[in-house]
């Protein structure tokens, strides 16, 4: 399956394919506004300032298979943009492993793996994609956003 295919949809249940961003380096994010690493909101929404005038998109979803997300994504959304200002397309909560996860993190974990294999270990894992549409590495949940803006640099 190519990442282009895939449809995805936003917090307010507006739906759409990955194909509008043909051209664009995308940073998929799995979030939790919960969690004790949502402080990264605000690093990753800093790359998205810094880059998204350069064909880059940073897109966000919300997952509560690690217990650390609100009810809804729309409060998800809510909470990202009053409490760290976060502007980046926010999208619906979804499952990131096992056999109900969202095709875009079954996709983006069979071409990547991270310490557990293909399994997504914690939230804030983040997925580098060049304007191809290849997916370029995978950054653990610890990784900060700003310790690899070189490397979005590079594929820009």
């Amino acid at each position: 399956m190519e990442i282009y295919n895939i449809e995805v949809t936003l917090e307010n249940g507006e739906s759409y394919t990955l194909d509008q961003y043909k051209g664009k380096t995308m940073l998929i994010v799995n979030t939790a506004t919960k969690c004790g690493l949502a402080t990264q909101f605000e690093a990753l929404q800093e790359l998205y300032d810094k880059f998204k005038d350069h064909d880059f998109v940073l897109l966000g979803f919300p997952s509560n298979q690690f217990k650390q997300e609100v009810d809804s994504a729309d409060e998800a959304a809510a909470a990202c943009r009053s409490e760290y200002g976060v502007t980046f397309p926010m999208h619906e909560i979804v499952a990131v492993n096992g056999d109900e996860a969202h095709p875009l993190f079954k996709l983006l974990t069979e071409e990547t793996k991270g310490v557990f294999g293909k399994a997504i270990k914690w939230n804030f894992t983040k997925f580098l994609v060049d304007k191809r549409g290849n997916i370029i590495t995978r950054f653990a949940p610890t990784t900060t956003p700003l310790s690899f803006q070189d490397e979005i640099q590079a594929i820009l």
